[in-house]
């Protein structure tokens, strides 16, 4: 099964395609859209939407895991609004795309990769990396976020598997 995770964001939103059956999970891509923060907003969530297009139809992911949206105090209106608009492109281009989709607050991702729902991208980085097996470490903590999301969703969706199997 190859699973899609998504970490959204106005500049910068990574992407990460793993393929998963075992214990084990395996790393097909892992990458970034960046956008110009000059451009108009619109233009800045078609180069996100066509650059997505683009990975789904390379990759043929089965299933989709998005971040959902972390609101701090310290962060201003505009910019969690921008991360929605974000996430709205990202979501109905994976409903384009017919893909099942999951969505996990930044914690649970966290919790689920290294063990501490509040790790810090480095940490996060460090266990994609030795999770999956890696010579280096993704380059960009986007990126591995966004592979993190992909493993939270495999994580939980062997753990629903698990659990429907015990009630019958």
């Amino acid at each position: 099964m190859r699973i899609l995770g998504v970490d959204c964001g106005s500049v910068t939103t990574g992407y990460g395609v793993i393929e998963t059956g075992s214990p084990r999970h395996r790393l097909i891509v892992a990458g970034v859209f960046k956008t110009n923060p000059r451009d108009a907003f619109p233009e800045r969530l078609l180069a996100i939407a066509t650059g997505l297009r683009a990975i789904v139809a390379e990759h043929r992911p089965d299933e989709a895991a998005v971040e959902e949206t972390f609101y701090s105090p310290n962060s201003s209106s505009s910019s969690s609004l921008r991360l929605t608009h974000v996430r709205g492109a990202v979501l109905l281009v994976l409903a384009e795309a017919g893909l099942q989709v999951g969505e996990y607050p930044p914690a649970r991702v966290k919790l689920a990769v290294t063990g501490k729902g509040r790790a810090e991208k480095v940490e996060v980085q460090s266990m994609v990396r030795m999770l999956l097996n890696l010579s280096e470490p993704i380059a960009s903590f986007d990126a591995s976020d966004a592979v993190a999301v992909a493993m939270c969703h495999a994580a939980m969706r062997t753990m629903a598997i698990h659990t429907a199997e015990v009630s019958r």
